[in-house]
């Protein structure tokens, strides 16, 4: 799928959730039950029902698609190479990630990302390699739904996304907002660029999915609701990734310069 499609994919899950919402609300408990009250607005999943729904359909075709094309995508490709594929991946995401780096004012990591992209773009081979990191500049991530949380746009109700996963209002609108910061999707779309977005896009599902393997399994084995687990770590990981971006930035010369 190309960048443009994308977007316009993720334009169209806000209404489909709102329409499918209207008869899938959760009810909230009568005002009498305190208890229940504060579980149903700590939850903050209003829309439970519909969401249920979204998630055992992902969930099916993750059990039949995408689960064994990750699983046969780790058997018959090396190690050395998944890991180059990964670079690959992340150094063409870099664009994006310098935009984050610097609407959330750490201007060390946008140098980092800088530096990384001009290193492992050119002595790395196009990413392939990751030269910056054993010349000191290390690796991080963030995205445009961490940016607007460093800026006190709340989370919002919880989404559970058709074809996206885990969600918010917020990281709908700072996923739209990353695909509308990358380059590819404003470059004249030729055969040769279409086929590689198609092929970033599929190696990117691959790749995020095959390093998830063990997780996701584990989850769907021990945990009593699945659904509910996901949720709470979804939660965690993006509150988690806000408190720290909303940290003072640290001073983390490359090892080879003096502090």
């Amino acid at each position: 799928m190309t960048m443009g499609a994308l977007k316009s994919a993720t334009a169209m899950v806000p209404p489909l959730v709102l329409a499918l919402a209207l008869g899938g609300c959760a009810t909230k408990p009568p005002a009498s039950d305190a208890d229940a009250v504060a579980d149903y607005e700590q939850t903050n999943d209003p829309i439970e029902p519909t969401n249920r729904v979204f998630y055992k359909i992902d969930d099916a075709l993750d059990t039949y698609t995408l689960k064994p094309i990750a699983q046969g995508y780790v058997y018959i490709t090396p190690e050395p190479v998944r890991t180059g594929i990964h670079n690959l991946l992340s150094n063409l995401s870099s664009p994006v990630l310098f935009a984050n780096d610097v609407a959330q004012a750490h201007p060390r990591h946008a140098g980092d990302t800088f530096m990384r992209f001009l290193i492992n773009s050119t002595v790395g081979v196009v990413g392939v390699f990751d030269v910056a990191k054993s010349m000191g500049y290390k690796a991080h991530g963030t995205d445009f739904g961490v940016t607007l949380g460093v800026w006190g746009v709340g989370e919002g109700p919880y989404l559970y996304l058709p074809f996206l996963g885990p969600g918010s209002p917020r990281s709908v609108t700072g996923f739209a907002a990353d695909q509308a910061l990358d380059p590819f999707t404003w470059v004249p779309h030729g055969y040769e660029l279409k086929t590689m977005n198609w092929a970033r896009f599929g190696m990117t599902a691959i790749d995020t999915r095959s390093r998830l393997l063990g997780d996701l399994d584990k989850i769907k084995a021990t945990a009593l609701d699945p659904y509910a687990s996901i949720r709470s770590l979804y939660r965690q990981h993006v509150q988690s990734q806000v408190d720290e971006a909303k940290q003072p930035e640290k001073l983390t010369p490359p090892s080879w310069q003096a502090p």
